[in-house]
């Protein structure tokens, strides 16, 4: 009985959430919003009055499944070594962040709030925000890998390492538990993480390795499946949350060869559970409490977002960020995490908060993360518009004074590299062994820092800035290019760059189709979509292979990236066929080889007296002797024990000339010269 109770719920929560998700598609707002709105319509004051919903706790259970294998992918495709080199973010950037917030929270809320420890709790709640939205969202956009999304990552690592020692606080500030015991408690997760994370170099690719040994996709995916549910595991029994122990787990894997096996094979369940729980963090908002509270709750919404935004702010300001970088991170990280409401409910039954607080807190929490979406939708265009206002313009100059000095004095008619990725770098080597003058932009501190040890004319800023731009010499360049995977930034390179210098030849790298013609607009004189290069290079080396002429190759690829790449960009199919005429006539035409051994009838015979084009319809194009190739050879060369013969023509004719060169002596001689 509890199985068809459990098994009607969740088609109920199913059909609802698909049918809101499918509606609020249609005018484009992201599927995130569809489920959280499913789930505020799902909850105790929405459909739950008509009691179609009789197995909540089941429902939930299986949300945090979802977020479990959200981190747990994240964690795949994060790497522990990437993890390393965000050491600033993390713990500088995010440790900053953090306290800066719990402050001014506590600050605040002591003006309300008779009780310290009840303000010092309430800014932890704040502190925290949503790992599993924000990295859904960076990782559909594929902005991982840009400045923003970096620092944002960073941050919400923290944010989630954090979590244990709020938890561990909650018994302390509600004086149930004595100092001494939460250290100890702290401690023994240090260690638990120090394990976890040794055991990424040791033990888990010897295991994967084995596993894998056994050819067995079942076992491999059940493995996986151990491995991610019985890390979260471990480090929750130590204090840390499921989702956390999760991301560690990712993290541990994706320094084996077999991280993208994983990945392909847990996506489905991830994507299968991770809907379920962002339609759990709906059921949780009272509706009734925001119908009965609007003036309260929205004020709590506001206050909240102006500061999330304020702190992340300041603490990347301080710690010397871009200040466009930095208003888009932090208006990214502007929501109240789903971490938060765990702490919560541990904080009510502590006796922390009252049910009063409680409710304003979730009901303000979940209005923030349904904003979240339309925040990062519009943050690029929020943050250019911000960090061109003279107030900030003018602390961004001061912030980068000290780096300004380091810029080239003169330079001209070179090429500027905005981004300093693996194109970037091989760019560089290119115009370094050409002995091209250059000179790289480069937003990431690290990076710039090695790469001036190895002697690269790297330096760091903005490339949306003019100053900036106006360093490196841009009204003198010939050639800028723009490596970076931002979308929006690089727009606004485009754009100014342009203006700057109407004679200076623009390339533009995307990862997006649709950007070609917006950055074609804006003045770019080349835009290359990768996908659309590794689509050319893939075409070009089938063609090759069918033997089509080089000639046309080049042909059909320089046809392919005239206009920006329109040819591929269309959708309705080209009434050009030459090619494919060409390709199918091209396609019956081989190439043989045919080596002459020591007893074969045509050893000391010239290709006159062979007459093998008249005696079967193909031709000796080349003959390789003593690895020396004879291209076209004249009628008179005789051929020899050892040679190479190249002979081509259709299927049909190369099989007679095989077997006629395999024939008789007589049967060669007795025709005489051609």
């Amino acid at each position: 009985m509890h199985e068809l109770l459990f098994l009607k719920s969740l088609a109920i929560i199913l059909a609802i959430s698909a049918v809101v998700v499918f509606a609020l598609h249609r005018i484009r707002i992201p599927s995130i919003v569809g489920f959280l709105v499913a789930g505020i319509m799902l909850g105790p004051h929405g459909l739950h009055r008509l009691h179609l919903l009789q197995d909540i706790n089941t429902i939930q259970i299986l949300a945090e499944i979802g977020v479990i294998l959200l981190l747990f992918t994240i964690g795949l495709e994060f790497s522990l070594s990437r993890f390393l080199k965000m050491r600033l973010e993390v713990f500088g950037i995010g440790g900053l962040q953090v306290l800066i917030t719990v402050v001014a929270v506590a600050f605040l809320s002591n003006q309300w709030v008779e009780n310290r420890n009840t303000a010092v709790f309430i800014g932890f709640l704040v502190a925290l925000s949503s790992t599993a939205i924000v990295m859904k969202l960076l990782s559909e956009r594929a902005e991982l890998d840009t400045p923003h999304g970096r620092v944002s990552v960073g941050i919400l690592i923290f944010q989630d390492l954090c979590i244990v020692p709020f938890m561990l606080l909650i018994p302390v500030m509600a004086g149930n538990h004595g100092t001494g015991e939460f250290l100890l408690t702290l401690g023994k997760a240090a260690v638990i993480i120090a394990i976890v994370l040794l055991s990424a170099r040791w033990v888990v690719p010897n295991l994967l390795y084995q596993i894998v040994r056994t050819r067995s996709r079942e076992l491999f995916v059940i493995t996986i499946l151990i491995l991610c549910f019985g890390i979260a595991l471990i480090t929750s029994e130590f204090g840390l949350s499921l989702a956390l122990g999760a991301f560690l787990a990712g993290l541990v894997i994706s320094e084996s060869e077999y991280a993208q096996e994983a990945t392909s094979s847990i996506l489905p369940f991830r994507d299968s559970f991770s809907g379920l729980f962002f339609i759990s963090v709906g059921m949780l908002m009272d509706t009734s409490f925001v119908v009965n509270n609007p003036g309260v709750v929205l004020a709590l919404v506001g206050g909240i977002i102006f500061l999330k935004f304020f702190s992340s702010f300041l603490s990347m300001i301080l710690l010397r960020r871009a200040v466009r970088t930095s208003i888009q991170s932090s208006l990214n990280l502007a929501q109240v995490g789903e971490f938060s409401f765990v702490l919560a409910v541990a904080g009510i039954e502590a006796g922390l908060i009252s049910k009063e607080i409680y409710h304003g807190f979730l009901s303000a929490s979940v209005l923030t993360m349904l904003l979240t979406p339309f925040i990062m939708q519009s943050s690029s265009f929020i943050a250019t518009r911000l960090s061109s206002q003279k107030l900030l313009r003018r602390l961004e100059r001061i912030k980068e004074t000290s780096k300004y000095k380091e810029f080239p004095k003169r330079r001209r008619d070179h090429t500027i590299i905005i981004g300093f990725g693996l194109n970037g770098k091989n760019l560089a080597r290119v115009l370094r062994e050409a002995d091209l003058p250059y000179a790289i932009l480069e937003l990431n501190v690290g990076t710039v820092r090695n790469m001036k040890r190895h002697g690269e004319p790297i330096y760091y800023g903005d490339g949306t800035q003019v100053e900036v731009l106006h360093r490196l010499g841009i009204a003198a360049a010939k050639v800028l290019v723009i490596a970076i995977s931002d979308p929006s930034s690089c727009r606004d390179i485009v754009k100014t760059a342009r203006k700057q210098n109407p004679d200076l030849y623009i390339i533009a790298r995307t990862r997006y189709t649709a950007e070609v013609d917006d950055l074609l607009e804006l003045g770019a004189d080349e835009v290359i979509p990768e996908e659309f290069e590794t689509s050319i290079e893939i075409f070009s080396r089938v063609l090759s292979h069918y033997q089509i002429p080089k000639n046309e190759v080049f042909n059909f690829v320089d046809m392919i990236r005239e206009d920006g790449y329109k040819v591929l960009r269309q959708t309705k199919a080209t009434t050009r066929k030459p090619l494919f005429d060409k390709l199918t006539v091209l396609s019956k035409v081989v190439v043989e080889l045919y080596t002459i051994h020591d007893r074969s009838p045509v050893v000391g015979k010239s290709i006159e007296n062979l007459r093998i084009r008249t005696k079967t319809g193909a031709t000796i194009i080349a003959i390789e002797r003593e690895n020396r190739m004879h291209t076209s050879p004249v009628p008179a060369f005789r051929l020899k024990a050892g040679d190479l013969v190249y002979i081509t023509g259709k299927r049909e004719d190369i099989n007679r000339a095989l077997i006629y060169l395999s024939s008789s002596s007589s049967s060669i001689i007795e025709d005489g010269p051609e």
